[in-house]
């Protein structure tokens, strides 16, 4: 028989039949935590209104200088699995909430620290997961209940000020005032509200164009939507009142063979005949378009001069090349249809009036050196458009981000009715609310809630850091403040107060007009701990290598 202890060492010193390595238990844990604060650390340095700029260049030596997390992330091709997932998480953020990309990656990261030593005292990584799961659940609860306040009781320039807040870390923080309110005009213009559901603010109906030149405070502002198109011909009308909007996706141009089709043509009049055929089809199909009462067309692709001609003579004005993204946030703002071709069931063609957009003025205007073309008064819903100018693209394309996080963090507000003071007093308040929660709990989750308090600390410790002042000194009076309003009846309006970040001292924030949306911050710390918790749960890495390319036997 086999030696029983052969076979023992034999199965103790068995590797994995795969071509690869694999790390167990707390050489993964330590890796992941490593990989993910080393993220962090890098969008560290660009929290809050001190917060410093990133210069990234990729590989062909395009530049991009940003401080929003998201865009930093995106840019940086991380490579290691676990910080992937953060990079997932600032998307996610951006996508769901538009603004606190950097935080959630911050808070992440240190939540996933905490936990890892919390391992290392042999706490099982289950208990941390279910404290850190009921953490969550609390300080969620808490916000709502006790730290959110309606957007009408903080003043009247609440969403100015919201807007503000949000541009605080941003390159349009020297015009802030002027930017905040053509961000709120923009947002309060694109309101729907329909009978049944809660009221929405559709922030894809304004449309941000960049034109490079003069200074940022030259930023316009249009009632309407803004085309960066021209009419196809001068001698087309330029300005259309009562528009009826044709939306097209196919060339109006003269027929053409389709690709391998030959005609062989031994009589020269079967040419001219057959020219006069193609242009008639063109003819027909314009007309179809024009009877059904359209005086504005808007197509995708190319228009042939035959058929700018034919549009001239019946006073109807052409734009060709439009973007197909644009066209249809025109169908929805006019209640027309893109049309991707004139075939009707029959086989025949035929063009629908009902596909027609409606608008009351469309025409062509002159803004600095370009032509654009603006649609105004739509049926459905009412469009915005945002202009911006700056002195280079680069400048110009960390506006747009700024503006879309802006407009993001008004339309959370005015769609969930309530702020949160900013500055750090949130996490300040729910630090010290959780502490005190933590002493309640009698299990082991007990530690994971106290180490969750914890890790929401690093945001007001990030911002006084960022901000050149002794972080432990003003955070720990920051708690202070924040205990004493939580067990003190009479000084429970220390609840609101948060960092003022140019004095490096404690203050009111909600009357200082620093506000964030309740929404963003919930979600912020919903999407951290699950990240977190994502990350913390796996304890076994296999990495396969990659396999190597056979060579050739000829030597290629």
């Amino acid at each position: 028989g086999i030696n029983a202890e052969y076979g023992g060492g034999f199965f103790k010193k068995m590797a994995l039949f795969l071509d690869g390595e694999r790390k167990k238990d707390q050489d993964v844990r330590t890796q992941n935590a490593t990989a993910c604060n080393a993220l962090a650390n890098i969008l560290k340095s660009s929290l809050g209104p001190t917060g410093l700029d990133k210069m990234l260049v990729d590989q062909i030596g395009d530049v991009t200088i940003s401080n929003d997390g998201a865009t930093i992330l995106k840019k940086l091709e991380v490579e290691h699995p676990a910080a992937k997932v953060l990079v997932q998480l600032a998307d996610l953020q951006d996508q769901e909430v538009g603004d606190g990309t950097t935080s959630v990656v911050i808070i992440a990261a240190e939540l996933l620290k905490r936990a890892n030593e919390l391992v290392k005292k042999e706490i099982h990584p289950t208990s941390i997961i279910s404290g850190y799961r009921v953490a969550m659940k609390e300080a969620c609860t808490y916000i709502n209940e006790k730290l959110a306040f309606k957007v009408d009781a903080v003043g009247k320039n609440a969403l100015q000020n919201l807007a503000k807040t949000s541009m605080s870390s941003k390159i349009i923080v020297n015009d802030s005032d002027f930017f905040a309110d053509i961000c709120v005009r923009a947002a309060q213009r694109v309101k729907s509200s329909n009978t049944e559901g809660p009221t929405k603010y559709d922030i894809n109906c304004i449309n941000v164009l960049k034109s490079p030149g003069k200074s940022a405070k030259d930023t316009m502002f249009i009632e309407g939507f803004a085309l960066n198109c021209t009419v196809a011909s001068q001698a087309m009308p330029k300005k259309i009142k009562s528009a009826k909007i044709a939306l097209l996706d196919f060339n109006l141009d003269i027929g053409k063979m389709p690709l391998g089709v030959e005609i062989k043509v031994t009589n020269p009049k079967a040419i001219e005949e057959i020219q006069k055929k193609e242009a008639e089809i063109l003819r027909t199909r314009l007309k179809l378009i024009i009877d059904a009462g359209a005086n504005v067309i808007f197509t995708v692709r190319g228009i042939d001069d035959l058929a700018v001609k034919l549009m001239e003579q019946h006073g109807v004005m052409g734009v060709r090349r439009c973007k197909k993204s644009d066209l249809k946030k025109i169908a929805k703002a006019t209640g027309g249809k893109l049309v991707l071709n004139l075939i009707n069931e029959e086989g025949n063609q035929s063009f629908d009036a009902s596909s027609l957009g409606t608008a009351e003025l469309v025409e062509q205007i002159r803004i600095a050196d370009e032509e654009l073309i603006t649609i105004k008064d739509t049926k459905n819903v009412s469009t915005a458009s945002i202009i911006l100018r700056g002195a280079n693209s680069y400048m110009l394309d960390e506006m747009e981000r700024a503006v879309h996080d802006v407009l993001c963090a008004i339309k959370r507000t005015l769609e969930s009715g309530y702020v949160i003071p900013g500055g750090g007093a949130v996490e300040a308040a729910l630090a010290m609310h959780l502490e005190s929660f933590a002493k309640t709990m009698g299990s082991r989750e007990q530690l994971a809630i106290v180490e969750f308090a914890h890790a929401l600390l690093s945001i007001p410790k990030t911002l006084a850091v960022n901000s050149a002042f002794d972080a432990t000194d003003i955070v720990a009076k920051l708690c202070t403040l924040h205990t004493s309003a939580q067990k003190i009846p009479e000084k429970a309006h220390y609840c609101k107060f948060g960092l003022d970040l140019e004095i490096g001292k404690a203050r009111d924030n909600i009357e200082a007009g620093i506000l964030e949306p309740s929404f963003s911050k919930v979600k912020c710390i919903k999407f951290a701990t699950e990240a977190a918790i994502t990350i913390l749960r796996i304890d076994d890495l296999i990495q396969l290598r990659p396999k190597a390319e056979p060579k050739d036997p000829h030597g290629h």
